[in-house]
């Protein structure tokens, strides 16, 4: 059993920096694959960045590329998601995402292990 709990969001204006944090619970964290991924107002959830349990493979919606990082430290049982170059496009609630097999996956069914969420609000 994991337990994931995201941190770090609010409200910033356009062009600024998040970074939100993703602290999981139990020992095994390292063996997980980790996504974040988003739910905009009335839209569906959608892939934003994934990281495998070694760090070597990781993967961005293309919406993300280039102004977001997805990074871990299993050391500390936390992923994190450092945002940049922020747009009004990003507002959504964020939440991270595990997977037992360890994987770098942009599809949502292989995730056992859901956040709660952290709202991210850009204005422009």
């Amino acid at each position: 059993q994991v337990q994931l709990v995201e941190s770090g969001g609010g409200l910033v204006q356009a062009g600024g920096s998040l970074r939100l944090s993703c602290a999981a619970s139990g020992r095994t964290f390292s063996s997980y694959g980790m996504g974040w991924f988003r739910q905009a107002p009335g839209k569906e959830r959608e892939f934003v960045a994934s990281i495998n349990r070694s760090s070597r493979s990781t993967d961005y919606a293309d919406s993300v590329k280039g102004r977001f990082t997805i990074s871990r430290d299993n050391a500390r049982s936390t992923v994190y998601l450092q945002m940049s170059s922020l747009k009004p496009e990003d507002t959504a609630v964020y939440y991270c995402a595990a997977n037992a097999g360890g994987y770098s996956y942009y599809r949502q069914t292989p995730y056992d292990y859901w956040g709660q969420g952290t709202q991210v609000t850009v204005s422009s």
